[in-house]
């Protein structure tokens, strides 16, 4: 099954038999904004407007724990997580599609927890809303509960020393832009750099106009020049493991298994004991 739909594919999904439950995850990363500038909320936007039938999920409040020392976006609590599916809806056997504002990276988050977490259908809507061309509502939907009970798998899932040795034994991806990688800037974290061993490689090269993912050839030859081969075990990292599920999507669309760390740069950087690479190259 493709890891992503299209909109025309969606709408003929929502017509279908068995109609897949819609999770909108709109979110944005936070930086320093202009003063006076109130920050991106997720929440209003889709009070706003959403495809109809389509639930609210919080991304800091429900797909992560609260900021610590693993991390700025920590794995959730199990127990959280699965109540906040229920509530949306999410069944087992019910497929579930994904959306954000467009850029993907909060949809990612939330199809990589399902997956990992068992769920066996989910999709993310390429492109997000943009992309949607239907109707839109801002009334709040109230969805049978779901039966979902996520169980974490036994694969998918890396810690530091997990990222460190992945470096050495296969392919690390650095999904963060080239110039945090290098070290250049760090505009979050307590210290710019990378991985040892990690390979930069922004998720953002992954997408081309809209914010649409690159046809599945494209990115296979993408990764293949970034050294990742059939034999070679691939795990992903960005700064708090958002963007990293984004680059493990497209992994995913060009048939490349990848886990994710999903602590990533904001706890390894935290910790002054752990090496920092800097430069453009990953030693």
């Amino acid at each position: 099954m493709n890891a992503i739909i299209d909109a025309s594919e969606l709408a003929s999904a929502l017509a279908g038999a068995n109609p897949p439950v819609l999770l909108d995850v709109r979110w944005q990363l936070s930086v320093a904004r202009a003063a006076g500038e109130p920050p991106f909320d997720g929440r209003a936007a889709y009070l706003a407007g959403h495809l109809p039938g389509a639930v609210f999920v919080d991304l800091d409040e429900e797909l992560a724990s609260a900021p610590g020392a693993h991390g700025r976006h920590p794995l959730p609590d199990l127990g959280v997580f699965g109540a906040a599916m229920r509530r949306a809806g999410v069944s087992s056997r019910t497929p579930v599609v994904v959306y954000d504002g467009g850029m993907g990276w909060g949809a990612a988050r939330a199809w990589w927890l399902l997956r990992w977490t068992g769920h066996p259908d989910v999709r993310v809507l390429d492109g997000g809303l943009p992309s949607w061309q239907g109707p839109l509502e801002t009334s709040v939907p109230a969805p049978a509960e779901g039966d979902f009970l996520p169980e974490p798998g036994e694969t998918g899932l890396l810690d530091a020393d997990g990222a460190a040795a992945l470096a050495r034994s296969g392919v690390l991806l650095d999904a963060r832009a080239g110039e945090r990688y290098r070290g250049e800037v760090e505009p979050i974290d307590r210290v710019g750099g990378h991985i040892p061993g990690a390979v930069s490689a922004p998720t953002t090269e992954n997408v081309g106009a809209g914010n649409r993912f690159r046809p599945a050839a494209e990115l296979v030859t993408r990764f293949k020049e970034l050294g990742v081969s059939e034999s070679s075990p691939v795990g992903v990292y960005c700064g708090s493991g958002v963007s990293g599920a984004h680059e493990v999507l497209a992994l995913a669309v060009a048939g490349i298994p990848a886990a994710l760390y999903v602590g990533s740069w904001s706890e390894w950087s935290s910790d002054p004991g752990r090496p920092v690479a800097v430069g453009p190259d990953p030693q």
